[in-house]
């Protein structure tokens, strides 16, 4: 199983220009731990810092062993097709490499209002978006109704192409996993036996539709040398409201803890673990993100 890691873009410290160092120092530790890939969120009108996905990929490549792989969330629903295409045939041009576009359908009102985006439609727009953004990424002078985009063209276009991974939950939802995704990406939150279902629907859809199953999903942690430090934690973490989850969605502890943790995934298919280091100061992050390439080794020889 790989194992691959998910900056948080939000650092909230009262300085956003050390906060941006530490986001860079994290993607140098996660390179130095020679994690398999290397990704950032997508948030907007957060209330809070949150450093946008593109410009701060750009900066991080110049950290990242370029032979690995790279990518980005985009919540299509809250962004003009067009300018996701020039964004990703941008920093796949950079990349010099296939490039990973993640997506799903976002949620929250305020975030959705905000963008001047209808949350009750947002299913659709991320069907006409992902046929917008992978014809124009294929060459094509794009036309769509929905998004009032006419004879749209880009350049350039990814020199080694896209692989997109695709957020879902629901049965529908799976289906176009299948239909229009490279790979199912789960969301944090779920324990290995509640996978298993959903993962029985993902694999029948992608036999429906003449697809390689894989599965890639993100997990948050805490990886100290001291296990039961990471647990105290992770404790304080939860019961404090970290992201609304239960402390048994959360991963904490010391290498060997969390590689049996982890392990138990790729035991029902798992193809990749995204990790998203908690809410925890920079020392303690650049701890876990080089514990994690212990963890990687680990779950790599089991």
């Amino acid at each position: 199983m790989r194992l691959g890691v998910s900056l948080t873009s939000r650092i909230d410290i009262g300085n956003p220009a050390r906060a941006a160092r530490w986001v860079i120092e994290r993607a140098r530790a996660a390179n130095d731990s020679v994690l398999d890939s290397l990704s950032l969120g997508d948030q907007h009108a957060a209330g809070s810092p949150y450093f946008q996905n593109t410009p701060m990929l750009g900066r991080l490549m110049a950290e990242w062993d370029m032979s690995r792989p790279i990518g980005c969330l985009f919540l299509l629903p809250l962004w003009p097709p067009v300018l996701v295409a020039e964004q990703v045939g941008t920093l796949a041009s950079i990349a010099g490499r296939r490039f990973i576009v993640q997506t799903g359908i976002g949620r929250g009102k305020r975030q959705f209002a905000a963008m001047g985006s209808d949350l009750t439609t947002r299913g659709d727009d991320l069907e006409e978006a992902i046929r917008v953004i992978k014809a124009l990424l294929g060459g094509e002078t794009v036309s769509s109704e929905r998004f009032g985009i006419m004879d749209a063209v880009v350049s350039p276009a990814p020199p080694h192409g896209v692989e997109w991974w695709l957020g879902s939950g629901a049965p529908t939802t799976l289906d176009r996993a299948a239909r229009e995704g490279d790979a199912w990406y789960v969301g944090p939150g779920h324990s290995p036996e509640s996978l298993v279902p959903r993962l029985e629907i993902y694999r029948e859809a992608c036999r429906r539709h003449g697809r390689a199953p894989q599965i890639a999903m993100r997990q948050d942690v805490i990886i100290l040398r001291d296990g039961d430090r990471a647990r105290s934690r992770g404790d304080e973490l939860v019961a404090a409201g970290y992201r609304g989850m239960s402390r048994d969605t959360v991963v904490c502890g010391g290498v060997d803890e969390v590689a049996e943790r982890l392990s138990a995934y790729a035991e029902v298919g798992v193809d990749e673990i995204v990790i998203r280091c908690m809410n925890v100061d920079q020392r303690e992050a650049l701890e876990t993100l080089e514990c994690a390439g212990d963890v990687r080794e680990a779950l790599r020889s089991a």
